[in-house]
């Protein structure tokens, strides 16, 4: 079931996502729901606060993005991108390293606002699955981007947080034109 997005300015935005103890049928059916909705919208990476939900869940696909990654490992095992997309995680620990890269990055909470954002090269990250099991994913790319951009969304951070002072003016603007058309 495609779900409605939330938009910039909802409370729910900014709250520190809780942990989820154990995997439930409706823990399953959230996620199945957030990767029909981030499909829908044509993302590639939705959180449960941007469904309204404050769970320490995301889902990511940028599998129709694949060139940019050039690394995924899982559990220390080389992996096709394929194999774990679309990507579901819980409760997300994150390792990073101090190699930066700055790329454009929107979001699904914030239509038609873009900007320059800052962040790791690559990630590695301490999660547990839908089947409750606990794994350890390493990415680079779009991949490692997009799990640092809703991992920030489960601790109640925005991409717009992460501008630098010149990129906050300029989508500020984009920001106010775009809330009149919400």
């Amino acid at each position: 079931m495609v779900r409605t997005i939330t938009l910039y300015g909802d409370p729910v935005l900014r709250r520190k996502c809780s942990p989820i103890d154990s995997v439930t049928d409706d823990i399953r059916q959230l996620a199945d729901d957030m990767i029909e909705t981030m499909r829908d919208a044509e993302g590639v990476g939705l959180a449960a606060p941007q469904v309204g939900v404050s769970l320490q869940l995301a889902v990511v696909d940028v599998s129709v993005e694949d060139e940019s990654v050039t690394r995924v490992e899982l559990d220390g095992k080389p992996v096709t991108l394929a194999a774990v997309s679309p990507l579901v995680f819980l409760n997300p620990e994150l390792e990073l390293t101090s190699e930066r890269e700055l790329r454009v990055e929107g979001c699904l909470s914030i239509p038609d606002v873009r900007a320059p954002v800052s962040r790791p090269a690559s990630v590695i990250m301490r999660y547990t699955d839908l089947d409750g099991q606990p794994h350890t994913l390493a990415a680079d790319g779009l991949l490692a981007r997009a799990i640092q951009h809703e991992t920030d969304h489960l601790n109640g951070i925005l991409f717009l947080d992460r501008l630098t002072t010149a990129a906050k003016m300029s989508a500020r603007r984009q920001l106010k034109r775009a809330m009149a058309e919400w």
